[in-house]
């Protein structure tokens, strides 16, 4: 295969994580509801836009766009609704990262009976590994004081659901409804405009547009359209095209290292030792998983 099996999945995972960063800097001047109805607005339109001028603004009917949608009302949606609650009721992003990146585990467990793709021990053994780095990285930081806050940590456990969901309805698709695949740029505006249009309630009834149009927020909401929405979902999506769901979702370890560093530069937050220790672990497992992973079924 041509493509890099490093770069792609570096480009992925650098972006995906920066997106817990702009969270944090986007939601004290809005609330998360208005945060994804400016940000999945913006994005359809810029979208809409880029389709109008390549030509390549198509409806090829509900049968093809509907399970589209419905897979980006899932990864979009309802992932990133369950990461800014979360973070909104004061749950530590490195905390929502540790619990998102339980998905792997789901994902692999649900991977045979859905795509027929086989998890080998050793790639469990990656995994199970990977998630030690996890928990180092985090349960360091935890503070089990505050029992008041703790339903707020169950919430992304839905986010987890939500994106296991859309994967594996995204491999199903590519290996045996391959007819329901769009392009890209067509996948990604479907699925904006999904997760666009079901905001549009709950961010007016609930919060009623409620944004403090500060210079942070602006330039917050350009890089959570640009970098994080295009870049982060289509490195997502062309990754999905030739790994296995279990081998992809693998990735998603490098999440609570990997945010916690980022916040380390943005907000200053203090690295432990511990992270660095997590981050080698975590690294040392997805390099297992992702060696002894099974190759993809062939594709016509």
């Amino acid at each position: 295969m041509s493509r890099s099996p490093f770069l792609l999945p570096l480009l992925f995972i650098l972006l995906w994580n920066s997106g817990f960063i702009g969270a944090e800097y986007g939601l004290p001047y809005t609330g998360p509801f208005t945060l994804m109805f400016w940000r999945y607005g913006g994005l359809t339109l810029l979208l809409f836009i880029y389709l109008l001028i390549k030509r390549h603004l198509r409806f090829p009917g509900w049968r093809v766009v509907l399970p589209n949608m419905l897979v980006g009302l899932l990864a979009h949606g309802v992932w990133l609704s369950g990461v800014l609650f979360s973070l909104n009721l004061g749950v530590p992003a490195g905390i929502v990262a540790l619990i998102t990146a339980l998905q792997p585990m789901a994902t692999g467990a649900f991977s045979q009976s859905i795509t027929g793709e086989q998890t080998s021990r050793k790639q469990w053994s990656g995994l199970v590994i990977a998630f030690v780095g996890v928990a180092l990285t985090v349960f360091a930081r935890m503070d089990f004081s505050d029992l008041q806050t703790a339903g707020a940590y169950l919430i992304p456990f839905i986010s987890v659901a939500a994106m296991t969901s859309a994967n594996l309805i995204e491999r199903e698709m590519e290996i045996a409804e391959h007819w329901r695949i769009l392009p890209m740029d067509q996948t990604l505006f479907y699925q904006s405009l999904a997760t666009f249009l079901a905001f549009i309630i709950p961010a007016f009834f609930f919060e009623n547009f409620r944004t403090q149009w500060e210079s942070p927020f602006f330039f917050t909401m350009i890089w959570l359209i640009v970098p994080v929405s295009l870049g982060a979902y289509a490195c997502m999506w062309k990754l999905l095209e030739y790994m296995q769901a279990n081998r992809f979702a693998s990735l998603f370890y490098f999440s609570p290292p990997v945010t916690m560093l980022m916040a380390w530069v943005a907000f200053g937050d203090t690295l432990l030792f511990t992270d660095l220790g997590g981050l080698i672990i975590v690294f040392s497992g997805v390099l297992l998983s992702q060696k002894h992973a099974n190759k993809s079924p062939n594709k016509e």
